[in-house]
């Protein structure tokens, strides 16, 4: 698309990539592939490396690896499941790493896309989410869990036929959507105006006669750029704390 000495690339551009292994096939793997990939690789081979570490005092990798750790814990499963966490600690640490490398990479030079501006990966990590927590629901609970979802105490027998009907659908079908979507849409649309921003500034400085408007486009990028780190680390962590809610709820249905 034109819009004066400006050109903006179509929207395929921006948010597909072409495969480079096994292309034309249901085993392609593309760079948004390769990004999730990495998302369970890298946090494997640092906890590897850090289980390796001796001695009282971490370092290296044991220092990165412990401080995730106590973030998660301390900020996302004691909060949001209160007690008996320490089960679905893993799980949540893998969440949140996975969602933020799958963040970053908008700001890292040659990849410059976020894994999660695709539905894909947000809707796979969402639904695993809403297995765990109907599955916590169901063993800490039996089936009745069930029924306490359904139809929760305190509520005139009456309101049922309208209670009932609105719980099935936020807890059961529109938790995993909601889930997936606030992920998935806040990072297309960081990813889109990044592009932006790249492209105005690309485009003013080629043309001398608005060179002047470059100081204002430059810092513009920058900013935004800073803005997408923030951004990639917040939506990491309201994602897993929405799944640690998610599983407290479960575990504690009373509460």
């Amino acid at each position: 698309m034109i819009l004066g000495a400006v050109h903006f690339p179509p929207i395929e551009n921006v948010i597909e990539w072409p495969a480079f292994l096994f292309e034309g096939t249901d085993y392609a793997f593309n760079k948004i592939a390769f990004i999730h990939l990495l998302g369970m690789v890298i946090p494997a081979v640092v906890f590897l490396l850090a289980k390796r570490g001796d001695g009282l005092v971490p370092r290296g990798t044991r220092t990165v690896a412990e401080g995730i750790v106590t973030f998660v814990e301390e900020q996302i499963a004691k909060p949001g499941i209160g007690h008996g966490h320490e089960p679905y600690m893993p799980l949540l640490v893998s969440f949140f790493l996975f969602v933020f490398i799958g963040n970053i990479t908008e700001v890292i030079p040659l990849f410059q896309m976020p894994a999660n501006a695709r539905m894909a990966g947000p809707v796979v990590i969402a639904l695993t989410a809403w297995a765990m927590f109907i599955a916590v629901g169901v063993r800490h609970n039996g089936l009745k869990y069930f029924a306490m979802v359904l139809f929760p105490p305190g509520v005139p027998k009456a309101l049922y036929l309208l209670v009932t009907p609105i719980e099935f659908l936020s807890n059961f079908l529109v938790r995993p959507f909601s889930h997936a979507v606030r992920l998935f849409a806040n990072m297309l649309a960081g990813h889109i105006l990044l592009v932006t921003f790249t492209v105005l500034c690309i485009s003013v400085f080629s043309a001398s006669a608005l060179f002047l408007v470059q100081i204002g486009t430059f810092p513009g990028l920058v900013l935004f750029t800073a803005f997408e780190v923030g951004v990639s680390l917040i939506q990491a962590f309201v994602f897993s704390i929405l799944a640690a809610v998610y599983i407290g709820g479960a575990l504690h249905p009373a509460h």
